[in-house]
């Protein structure tokens, strides 16, 4: 039977409509990222990520008495309303540079007095998670692109325009927000995270690679890294030291996150084969071995979230400090109870394990969480700075008996 052009046409409007009503149910009824890898005996689980706060932490609602430190520091809050305080750098002439992954912002902090005064110099970007300066240039890493603003510091109240150093990276959400920091050898390294909890990635993921500061001359320095969001060169040996983020959804107490050190180019880390060194995931081993792949430096314990790390160079600290790690863990919350939240201190031994323990803690109260670490930055005089992006603050840490 033929239709009529009318009913071809009520038809087709029907048609149209159903189709766009399912996809819509089925798009609203799509799990979340974070739920991928979820096993099916878990899926009426309550964890969840921790939702980040609307607005930054009025001064007074943050308890920096709280935080604890070794005898002879002392902490006290440098700056505050720095909504999602992200990662930190210095400028040639003192600005820090602070970057808000949620907010999309990029803030510049500058010392009037013993005052900070906070500025916005670049808004509406893609999770601008990673910055770094060099030759009065900041650069700024979104997900997709790498860009820069020459000139900065002289500009922060009409900033220049953001040129792009490199775009031909992949735009997938997922552990997409990269880390930025130049290294010894002048180029420019970055993350590029697993699009996923855990899959077999594209070989264009899950590694930590570099650039020239022009962009030129693309690289992979090491593969199998699931998600490293911080990372930091030895100051006398120069090897790279940094952070891994292990799978979700595995076990309360496995995998553990992990400290990695990649001493040269090529190295593989394991995922997603194999998780802390030891354990073949369930599904994606694939038959891999996890002798065939680069090992831990440190189990750094399970969903704690290890961002920034920093080796410290100053004189301000006793001099046992001296090329310690700092290590800042965000926290937990793919775990019952709650682990994290503070900033860990590894001290590397020639011959032994190293030493691993607490630096400053006590922004995780019981079950309750007022803060979360995330990065450090050493100030000129020694001190150390301490980024905290869930209360959008920024701490000082001194040392004087």
């Amino acid at each position: 039977m033929r239709l009529s052009p009318f009913r071809y046409a009520l038809a087709l409007t029907v048609v149209v409509a159903f189709v766009l009503a399912t996809g819509l149910v089925a798009a609203q009824q799509a799990p979340p990222s974070w739920k991928q890898g979820q096993p099916k005996e878990m899926e009426s689980s309550t964890l969840s990520p921790i939702a980040q706060p609307p607005a930054p932490k009025a001064p007074g609602e943050i308890p920096v008495d709280k935080i604890k430190v070794p005898s002879g520091f002392k902490v006290e809050l440098w700056a505050s309303g720095i909504n999602n305080a992200r990662v930190m750098t210095w400028g040639d002439r003192g600005t820090l540079f602070v970057s808000s992954r949620v907010a999309g912002n990029v803030y510049a902090v500058t010392d009037k007095g013993g005052s900070r005064e906070v500025k916005t110099i670049a808004k509406g970007l893609n999770l601008p998670n990673g910055v770094a300066f060099k030759d009065g240039t900041l650069y700024i890493a979104e997900i997709h692109r790498i860009t820069k603003m020459e000139g900065i510091e002289g500009k922060l109240d009409s900033p220049p325009e953001m040129k792009v150093v490199y775009e031909t990276l992949p735009k997938d959400a997922p552990h997409g927000w990269k880390y930025l920091a130049f290294g010894p050898d002048g180029k420019l390294y970055f993350n590029i995270g697993a699009p996923c909890n855990i899959c077999i990635p594209p070989d264009t993921h899950a590694n930590i690679s570099r650039v020239n500061p022009d962009g030129t001359g693309f690289e992979y320095w090491a593969h199998g890294v699931r998600n490293s969001v911080g990372f930091d060169w030895h100051p006398v040996t120069k090897e790279l030291y940094f952070t891994t983020h292990g799978r979700d959804w595995l076990g309360e107490d496995v995998p553990s996150d992990r400290l990695d050190v990649a001493p040269k180019k090529g190295l593989h880390f394991g995922y997603p084969y194999c998780h802390q060194g030891d354990i073949p995931d369930p599904q994606f081993h694939s038959g891999r071995a996890c002798g065939e792949f680069a090992a831990p430096l440190i189990k750094t314990g399970p969903h704690v979230a290890g961002n920034g790390v920093e080796f410290y160079t100053g004189s301000m600290f006793p001099p046992e400090y001296r090329n310690r790690m700092f290590l800042a863990q965000r926290g937990s919350w793919n775990r019952s109870q709650k682990i994290g939240f503070r900033v860990m201190m590894v001290t590397l031994r020639q011959g032994d394990v190293p030493r691993y323990e607490p630096f400053a803690e006590g922004w995780l109260q019981g079950d309750q969480v007022w803060g979360r670490p995330v990065y450090t930055r050493q100030m000129k005089d020694g001190s150390l700075l301490i980024s905290d992006d869930y209360a959008g603050a920024i701490y000082r840490v001194t040392y004087g008996r």
